[in-house]
């Protein structure tokens, strides 16, 4: 399958990295990779096999966190036919796969100590056995693995076995996360740009406005190289003319008035309530009213019509500002006619 991303970058610590891995990818020795998630972890493993004598090889890619705990030891390892309930057919593991090539392991401390247990087996004695077999098989294949954990903190927490850290760190490859590569941002952001602009047959790249470009470099970057293409990628399609520089950035995907209010939050909004100085006041005004009643009842009009705006007019979670129940405050809302005026949602 052709990749659709590739390692770009020019800061020094991106490229230190790189010669890391390019250097360790000759030698059959294991290799871990460090990083935050969206650092490209997984293309620095391919970089690996590609670059190593076993390029022609399989790259057998493995996620450990996304797979139950029954069911990690006979994806990595095999099953015969009966061995447990639903193993219908004899199965070969990962590492029958990668058979003369590499095994990428993604997110390597989710391993079950078990798991861990016949993986130090496999890489000690270059042999695996099958569950529910009596006989190991011999395999040759080379380990790369990842993870966004601090291992040596794990093994001393006692959740990763110290002598399989041993085994698989010969080389240890850690990227550095986007915030510390600020001078690549520009560069990564014009690639993936460019590479939709393309998609979308653009005739042309408008490039970046100044304002775009300056909020791209000043945040921070919690998803690394990912969250950078998905926020370029929206920006380009989402940006109406191709004839002018973007200048729209929406770095939440999910940012809305109408986002949906979780049950934390009416929770939150019950023990804090909505603060009488923050009420904007009615189009009547009170002060030049002779008549009482009508005075308080504009108060109280605009009191709740104040709590249904902050509530994205969510009526348990404006009760629950206000301190009513919800009883209460629908026959305000009644007595007042206030619900006539509330904005129509499709």
């Amino acid at each position: 399958m052709e990749r659709t991303t590739q390692l770009v970058g020019q800061s020094s610590s991106f490229l230190d990295a790189v010669e890391r891995a390019s250097r360790a990818a000759p030698l059959d020795r294991p290799v871990l990779v460090i990083g935050e998630r969206g650092t490209g972890k997984e293309l620095i493993a391919e970089r690996l096999h590609h670059l190593s004598s076993r390029w022609d090889g399989p790259l057998v890619v493995m996620n450990c966190a996304a797979l139950p705990e029954t069911l990690i030891e006979a994806e990595l390892f095999g099953h015969e036919a009966g061995s447990f309930t639903g193993a219908a057919k004899s199965r070969a593991g990962r590492f029958e796969e990668a058979d003369g090539g590499t095994l990428f392991l993604d997110e390597l401390a989710t391993l079950s100590s078990p798991a861990q247990d016949r993986l130090l087996r496999a890489v000690e004695y270059g042999e695996v056995t099958r569950i529910g077999a009596s006989r190991p098989t011999k395999v040759d294949v080379r380990i790369v693995a990842a993870t966004n954990e601090h291992l040596p903190a794990l093994v001393e927490q006692g959740r990763f076995r110290a002598d399989l850290l041993d085994r698989l760190s010969f080389e240890v490859v850690t990227l550095p996360p986007l915030r510390h590569r600020t001078s690549d941002i520009p560069i990564l952001a014009d690639h993936f740009a460019r590479r939709m602009a393309l998609e979308l047959e653009w005739p042309s790249w408008p490039g970046f406005s100044s304002a775009a470009a300056n909020r791209l470099l000043s945040y921070d970057w919690p998803g690394n190289v990912r969250e950078l293409r998905n926020v370029v990628e929206r920006a380009v399609y989402r940006w109406p003319d191709p004839s002018l520089p973007i200048d729209a950035i929406q770095f939440d995907p999910f940012e809305s008035p109408w986002r949906p209010i979780s049950e934390q939050r009416i929770e939150e909004l019950g023990e804090a309530p909505l603060q009488i100085s923050s009420v904007s006041p009615s189009r009547f005004d009170p002060a030049g009213c002779a008549d009482f009643r009508l005075a308080i009842a504009e108060y109280e009009k605009a009191i709740l019509a104040a709590a249904l705006e902050k509530c994205r007019w969510n009526q348990r979670a404006a009760a629950a500002a206000l301190q009513l129940s919800y009883d209460q405050l629908r026959h305000a809302l009644k007595r007042h006619d206030i619900m006539a005026s509330e904005p129509k949602r499709e």
